[in-house]
């Protein structure tokens, strides 16, 4: 892959004119409103549609940038895997992202707003736009502050964690002892206290989930892109 910008946007207004501007490469960029909420997501497809579609999604937390950015890495360097079409969920928290927040501005974790049709603007903006689509594969780009190294989730038992991690950590990837998590998408849910986009995904519209995390205290941030930009191209690949 070639080099991609590693310069972390200032604001949210400025993923979405990076994105906007990736039109001229045949992404196809349109804004959801959040329903009950001044405020918009961005949702592009990429690809030809009839050919076995993939979800990824990023920013879900707005102090995790790191996974909007290998986003945009994969969209402007043509890094995705042309087998697949895909969904593409840009920053999924922009208000969080501008204040640099878990939490969205009405203090949710939208993270745990998926369940019962979405209980937050964003929950509900991305159920309605997914409605009635399948995916052969879920993935959600997230960062973790607490961790020592890279580590994921996995659901419906793909294959692909395990060696992922291992594929990360032979380039010199630090890796945190959990490695690969594999619970019950449903257990899970009821044992944080609310629903996941990925558990909601592998639940109804996924056949495989991958939650990505790589540790935000431990990289820089450039090589926190990186690792997000290669985990998802090695997960593409091996895809069953």
């Amino acid at each position: 892959m070639g080099m991609f910008m590693t310069v972390q946007e200032p604001t949210y207004r400025d993923i979405e004119r990076r994105w906007k501007a990736l039109r001229a490469r045949d992404v196809r960029v349109r804004e959801v409103a959040c329903v009950g909420a001044p405020r918009t997501l961005l949702c592009a497809e990429y690809g030809d549609h009839t050919l076995p579609a993939i979800h990824i999604a990023a920013g879900v937390h707005g102090d995790e940038p790191a996974g909007p950015h290998a986003l945009l890495a994969l969209l402007e360097t043509d890094g995705l895997d042309p087998r697949f079409s895909y969904r593409l969920w840009p920053c999924t928290n922009p208000s969080g992202y501008d204040a640099h927040t878990r939490e969205s501005i009405d203090g949710l974790d939208i993270n745990r707003t998926f369940g019962r049709g979405g209980s937050s603007p964003e929950s509900r903006a991305i159920i309605t736009a997914n409605r009635d689509r399948k995916f052969e594969l879920a993935i959600d780009l997230h960062e973790d502050d607490d961790a020592s190294g890279f580590y994921c989730y996995e659901y419906g038992g793909a294959g692909i964690g395990e060696p992922l991690v291992d594929m990360l950590s032979g380039g010199g990837t630090p890796i945190d002892p959990r490695r690969v998590l594999t619970p019950d998408p449903d257990a899970e849910a009821e044992a944080i206290g609310g629903r996941t986009l990925t558990q909601l995904l592998v639940r109804n519209a996924a056949r495989l989930g991958l939650t990505l995390e790589t540790p935000s205290t431990v990289l820089p941030f450039s090589e926190r892109v990186a690792t997000h930009v290669a985990a998802v191209q090695f997960a593409l690949l091996r895809l069953p």
